[in-house]
This record gives C-alpha cells, structure tokens and sequence, in this order.
C-alpha cells in the first residue's frame, strides 16, 4: 500500500481526499471530532448555572437585607468569604467567586458561580440568606449555623458585589 504525504492541512479535508479516505479512518475522525463537540457537565464555570436548590420558607424567601449597602458591611463579608467562615467559602466557590475554587473539582454539582449575574440576581436576598444558614441539600454546601445574622446578611451582600 502507498503512502501520501499532505503536505498542508487545508488539502487534507477536501471532498475528493475524503473520497479517497478509508472509511475507519473517516469513521475515526468523526467520532474524535463529535467526542470533543459533547460534554454530559456543563463547565464549571457556566453562566448561568442550571440548577434547583430548594425554595426557602416563605417567611424568609423575600425577605430583603436590611443592610444598608457600605464599605464597613461590605469588607466584613469579604473577610468573611475569605477566610473568617468555616470553612472558608473560597475554597469552593474561588477567590473571584467564579465556582473553581481548590475544592470545587471534587464537587458534583459543582459549586454556583457567583461572578454570573444573571444567576446571583435572580434569587432573592432571604433565599441567599437562607442558603448559607441552612446549606443546600443535594450539594456539597454546608450550612454556617455558626454565623451570627449580621454576618449572613454580610456575605449576601458581598456576593452581591463578585455578580457585578
């Protein structure tokens, strides 16, 4: 059997090299190249993350910070997120909050991305209240029982901040 060299990519594709292609080889190709077009997990990193968390109850799913936005409130839930949670909440959702924090590849479903405004402003303050108090069933998100309310309402607050 002879051997062709092509001597350019853009000669290797045309109608009549295909033709002429044996057909494993094309079968091959089209399965490397359909392999690489599907993933089953959306990234990461997706905006907005499809996901259900579970509705918090009515008395607090609307319920609006009753933090006046401020760089003192804003600071203490960076700090917070940073480190003075436990665990810390970077360590899951990173640093810039985009859900690739060290821990997040272990994670199914994987941590929310909270850099995507289109999902953090979709939910209510007292669901994200609710959230970080209780956890979220399902996930790998604990609840932060420990937390005063000041605290909570902190860090909705400063997740508000990494959406924009």
């Amino acid at each position: 059997m002879k051997t062709r060299v092509i001597s350019s990519a853009s000669q290797a594709f045309t109608p009549d090299a295909l033709r002429r292609m044996p057909r494993w080889m094309l079968v091959l190709l089209l399965g490397t190249l359909l392999s690489c077009a599907s993933t089953s997990d959306p990234p990461v990193s997706q905006c907005p993350q499809p996901r259900f968390t579970g509705k918090a109850p009515a008395a607090i799913y609307n319920v609006t910070s009753p933090l006046v936005p401020g760089a003192g409130d804003l600071a203490a839930g960076r700090e917070l997120y940073e480190g003075g949670a436990d665990p810390s909440c970077h360590l899951c959702h990173g640093i810039e909050g985009d859900g690739q924090g060290p821990m997040a590849e272990g994670f199914e479903p994987p941590p929310r991305n909270f850099a995507c405004a289109k999902t953090v402003n979709g939910i209510p303050d007292g669901q994200l209240f609710w959230i970080i108090r209780n956890g979220s069933p399902g996930t790998a998100m604990p609840g932060f029982k420990q937390l005063r309310n000041e605290q909570v309402w902190q860090l909705v607050m400063y997740l508000r901040q990494l959406a924009q």
